[in-house]
C-alpha cells in the first residue's frame, strides 16, 4: 500500500485530492499535516499531525520526523506555500516528489513574471503594469480608465480590486501595504475557465476544461472574485486547448507534474491565460474524479513510475455539461446543465400560465 503526506491536509484543496485518492482503484494511506491546529481536525486522512509554518527554522525538520515515523514515500501539497518550500528543498525531504523544476514553480507563482513570459511568447493576455508608486497607478488609470489590482502571488484572488476610482484605489493598495508587489492591468469579463493538466517530461497524459458558472460567497469579496468556485461545468475547446498548452510551453518547454492554467475572457470572446496554478490541482478537483476523471491516482501513478488506467482521449475526456455545485455546510453536488436548465424551463411556463 502507497504511503502518501498530504500537506495542508485540512484545507479544501487538500480534501479534494484526499477525496479522491480514497475513491482510487487501490487503496493509499494517508498521512496529513496542517500547521492550523483547528484545520488539522477536519483532515480525511488515516493520520493527521500538527506542523509548524513553512516559514518557520524547524519546519523540515518536524516534516522529515513525521515521514520517517510514517514511513511515507511520497509528498504532495495543495497550497502554493509548502508548493514553494518542498519544491525548493525537494533534495533535503526523505521522500519523493513529483514536480516541474523549480524555476518553473517560481515564476507561475509570480504572475508578473508569468505575464513578461507571455507577452514574450505572443499570447493574448491583458496589459499589465507593476505598481511602484502613485505615479505608476496614475498612469495606469490614464491608460485602462478602469483597472484590475492584485498581488503578483497568492491563491483565492488575494488582494484583488475591480476598480474606476484612483483615490479607492490607492487607499485599497495603502491597506494592503501592496506598494512594489502589486499589479494593475485592464479589465476582461467575468467569465473565466481553467484547464487542469498533467504531464510527465514534456508529454501531455491528460487535460480537462471545465468553465466557472459563479463565484461562492462573491457577494462579500471587494472584487467580486472570492477564490471559491461555486459551479462549474465541463468544457470541451480546442481553442482553449491551444491557448493553455502555449501559456505552459512559453514557461516550461519540457513540463512535468501537474499545470493549472486559469483564464478569464476578453471582450471579443478569445481566453486569456491570468495564471498557471502549478503542482496541484484546482480547489475542486474531486469534481473530475465524480466523473471518472481520478488525476489524483493518475498523477501518483505516474510519480511512482507506474502504469496509469487507461485514458482513451487525453484532451477532454469528460462529457461536456456536467455540472458541480458546492458552497459552505452542504455535500457538492453533480448534476447536469440540462437538468437545471429545465428547472428554469419548468418556472417559465408556470409564469406564463399563470399570467
Amino acid at each position: 500500500m502507497k504511503r502518501i503526506l498530504v500537506f495542508g491536509a485540512g484545507g479544501s484543496p487538500a480534501v479534494n485530492f484526499i477525496r479522491s485518492l480514497k475513491q482510487a482503484p487501490e487503496k493509499y494511506y494517508l498521512v496529513g499535516t496542517d500547521c492550523d491546529k483547528y484545520y488539522l481536525q477536519r483532515s480525511e486522512t488515516d493520520e493527521k499531525h500538527l506542523v509548524p509554518r513553512a516559514d518557520e527554522k524547524d519546519y523540515l525538520d518536524v516534516i522529515n520526523g513525521i515521514i520517517d515515523e510514517t514511513k511515507v514515500e511520497f509528498c504532495h501539497a495543495q497550497n502554493d506555500t509548502e508548493i514553494s518550500y518542498i519544491s525548493k528543498y525537494r533534495d533535503k525531504l526523505n521522500a519523493k516528489t513529483f514536480l516541474p523544476v523549480h524555476k518553473t514553480v517560481e515564476i507561475c507563482q509570480n504572475k508578473l513574471e508569468s505575464y513578461k513570459r507571455w507577452e514574450k511568447a505572443g499570447l493574448q493576455q491583458p496589459e499589465t503594469m507593476k505598481i511602484d508608486n502613485e505615479d505608476d497607478l496614475k498612469a495606469a488609470f490614464e491608460k485602462f480608465k478602469e483597472v484590475w489590482v492584485r498581488d503578483t502571488s497568492g491563491a483565492g484572488g488575494k488582494g484583488s480590486l475591480r476598480s474606476n476610482n484612483f483615490k479607492i484605489t490607492k487607499t485599497w493598495i495603502d491597506f494592503k501595504q501592496g506598494w512594489g508587489h502589486y499589479t494593475a492591468a485592464e479589465c476582461l469579463t467575468s467569465n473565466s475557465i481553467t484547464w487542469q493538466s498533467i504531464w510527465e517530461d514534456g508529454q501531455l497524459i491528460v487535460a480537462q476544461g471545465r468553465k466557472r458558472l459563479y463565484w461562492e460567497l462573491a457577494k462579500i469579496a471587494p472584487s467580486g472574485i472570492s477564490g471559491a468556485t461555486g459551479a462549474g461545468i465541463t468544457v470541451s475547446n480546442p481553442i482553449l486547448d491551444d491557448i493553455a498548452q502555449k501559456a505552459i510551453f512559453a514557461i516550461d518547454n519540457k513540463p512535468n507534474g501537474i499545470f493549472s492554467v486559469d483564464m478569464t475572457y476578453d471582450n471579443k470572446g478569445v481566453p486569456n491565460p491570468t495564471e498557471i496554478n502549478i503542482a496541484r490541482f484546482f480547489t475542486t478537483h474531486e469534481f473530475f474524479t465524480k466523473t471518472g476523471l481520478n488525476m489524483p491516482h493518475i498523477y501518483v501513478k505516474l510519480a511512482y513510475g507506474e502504469e496509469v488506467p487507461e485514458i482513451k482521449k487525453k484532451l477532454n475526456p469528460l462529457k461536456p455539461g456536467l455540472v458541480w455545485i458546492r458552497g459552505i455546510d452542504f455535500l457538492p453536488v453533480l448534476t447536469d446543465i440540462d437538468t437545471i436548465s429545465k428547472t428554469v424551463d419548468k418556472l417559465n411556463k408556470r409564469r406564463k400560465n399563470e399570467s
